[in-house]
C-alpha cells in the first residue's frame, strides 16, 4: 500500500473531493485526520472509516486561532503527521460589483490565510517527519471567472505561496505542492448548477469543448492524483504547481469539427 503507516491531515474532508481523498488515503494504507465544520457529518465519517483508522477535528478555518488548534489535535490523535492537505475552501460566487470587503475577507481567510497558518504551526512536525504539504488549488488561480473573483484571487495566493515555500523549505526536506484542480463534479457543484438553471442531468449536456474526454472530472480523480503527491514516491519534487484539467490551460484551441471558422490557414 502506497500510504502505509503514513498519518495525514485533509482540512475540509468530510465531502467533495476532501472525503474521498480521505477514503483513497486510508485505502493505501494511511491513518487520516478528518477536518470540517459539522460534528455528526465528521463523527460518521470516521465511524465509517474506522476509529482506529481516522480521527475527526472541527473547527472554522476563518477564526484566525483555528489553525493552531486543528495542528495540534491532529498531532494529538496519533502520535504524528506526516502529510498536510489543505483542501478546505470557500467558493462563494459574486462579480466585483457584489464583492465587499467582508466577503473578500472570509474568503482569503479561509482558502490562503489558514493554510499558512496551518504549515506554520505544523512546521516542526513536518521538519521532524521529512513531510510534505499539498494544496488543493483551482485553474481558476490563473484568471478565473467573472462571478468568482474573490476564490479565483485566493488561489492565486495560495499557488504564490506554494512556490514561496517549496523554495524556502526544500533545505528542511519540506516539500511543498498543488494541485491546480479543473472543473470537478461534485454533489455540491451539482446543485449550485442546479440552482444555476441548468436542470437535472446537465452534466450529459455538456458540450464537447467544455469535456473533451466526454465527461467532467470527479472527485476520485482528484483522490486518486492526490495519492502520488502526499506519498514518499514523489520525493524529492517540491514547487509544483500540478493542472488537474483535460485541456492545456495556455493556447487552447478546440476543435469544432464542421464550424467554418474552425482552423483556418493563417501562416501568411
Amino acid at each position: 500500500m502506497r500510504l502505509q503507516d503514513q498519518v495525514i491531515l485533509i482540512t475540509g474532508s468530510c465531502t467533495g473531493i476532501g472525503e474521498f481523498m480521505a477514503r483513497r488515503f486510508v485505502a493505501e494504507g494511511a491513518r487520516v485526520v478528518l477536518h470540517g465544520l459539522e460534528t455528526e457529518r465528521g463523527e460518521a465519517l470516521r465511524q465509517e472509516l474506522g476509529t482506529d483508522k481516522a480521527a475527526f477535528c472541527q473547527g472554522n478555518l476563518a477564526d484566525p486561532e483555528v489553525p493552531a488548534k486543528l495542528a495540534a489535535d491532529a498531532i494529538a490523535a496519533f502520535g504524528k503527521i506526516d502529510a498536510l492537505v489543505n483542501n478546505a475552501a470557500m467558493t462563494n460566487r459574486a462579480r466585483i460589483a457584489e464583492t465587499d470587503a467582508a466577503m473578500f475577507d472570509r474568503i482569503i481567510a479561509v482558502n490562503a490565510r489558514a493554510p499558512m497558518l496551518l504549515i506554520r504551526a505544523l512546521l516542526p512536525e513536518l521538519k521532524k517527519n521529512q513531510g510534505v504539504v499539498l494544496n488543493i488549488g483551482s485553474v481558476l488561480a490563473h484568471c478565473g471567472q467573472a462571478n468568482l473573483l474573490a476564490y479565483s484571487m485566493s488561489k492565486g495566493a495560495l499557488m504564490t505561496m506554494t512556490r514561496n515555500l517549496a523554495d524556502a523549505l526544500g533545505t528542511d526536506r519540506v516539500r511543498v505542492n498543488q494541485l491546480n484542480v479543473g472543473w470537478t463534479l461534485t454533489e455540491n457543484e451539482y446543485k449550485v448548477k442546479l440552482g444555476d438553471g441548468l436542470g437535472e442531468g446537465w452534466p450529459e449536456r455538456l458540450p464537447a469543448y467544455a469535456v473533451p474526454m466526454g465527461r467532467l472530472l470527479r472527485p476520485e480523480d482528484i483522490a486518486a492524483a492526490a495519492v502520488y503527491w502526499v506519498s514518499r514516491e514523489s520525493f524529492p519534487v517540491t514547487g509544483t504547481v500540478a493542472e488537474l484539467e483535460q485541456y492545456p490551460l495556455i493556447g487552447r484551441y478546440t476543435n469544432h469539427e464542421g464550424d467554418p471558422l474552425k482552423q483556418q490557414d493563417h501562416t501568411n
